[in-house]
């Protein structure tokens, strides 16, 4: 059995020892370095090529949301999950936002961790449903949002497809990934794009994800905790 290759990246060593010891003791997971900030854990990505980085979000001498981005464009391969003390929509957010392909808080089971790590690997997205079961409730805080709400329902704004992209988009696929998935043209996926970008007045990722969260089409049920799904 191929084992699942897991950095682990927290500034407080106990904690990288626990997480290590239990990570080891799965059959299909082993532990293949470990770092103490953000500027560590990508260089030992590169050198360690893991499947998945475990990050935390507050690390002494850097760490968090520009780390995540690092990760994502130094090391695309490797798949980010956030562990962290923050149960908080904004962080979660800002995580998810960054690149982050999943999001556990530290005081969940064992169990929990153990069916992110599985679950990103796999390439679904996990989110601890103690942080992200409301997120979808928050106000809506984008001009662009309030405008559509107003106007008849946000999510009248895009078609079914265009809304199919933008939720693939705010995942962290790329245009070649998601013409794959929906079995179109990496020329129709940028066309795509365009128009959602167009429509929402929306460009970067993160304002895709805040957007895709607030009209209910990112929500807990896209997110996978089904280790065992294909």
């Amino acid at each position: 059995m191929e084992s699942i290759r897991v950095l682990i990246a927290d500034d407080h060593a106990v904690l990288r020892a626990g997480l290590r010891m239990l990570i080891n003791t799965q059959p299909d997971m082993e532990v293949v370095g470990e770092a103490a900030n953000g500027d560590e854990a990508v260089a030992k990505a590169l050198e360690a090529g893991p499947d998945v980085a475990l990050m935390d979000l507050t690390m002494t001498g850097g760490g968090g949301i520009k780390a995540i981005e690092r990760m994502r464009r130094e090391c695309p391969q490797v798949r980010v999950l956030v562990l962290t003390m923050h149960d908080d929509l904004a962080y979660l957010r800002s995580a998810l936002a960054a690149g982050g392909a999943g999001y556990v808080v530290k005081k969940a089971a064992d169990s929990e961790l153990l069916s992110a790590i599985r679950a990103v690997y796999r390439g679904h997205m996990f989110v601890d449903l103690a942080s992200g079961g409301n997120l979808t409730q928050d106000p809506l805080s984008n001009s662009a949002t309030r405008d559509a709400a107003r106007q008849g329902g946000a999510k009248s704004l895009l078609s079914q497809r265009e809304q199919e992209v933008l939720v693939m988009l705010a995942q962290g696929h790329t245009s070649q990934q998601i013409a794959d998935r929906l079995h179109l043209s990496v020329k129709t996926v940028e066309t795509y794009r365009s128009r959602i970008a167009e429509k929402l007045e929306l460009r970067g990722r993160a304002d895709l994800v805040r957007y895709a969260l607030e009209i209910g089409i990112l929500g807990p049920e896209v997110f996978s905790q089904n280790p065992e799904a294909p």
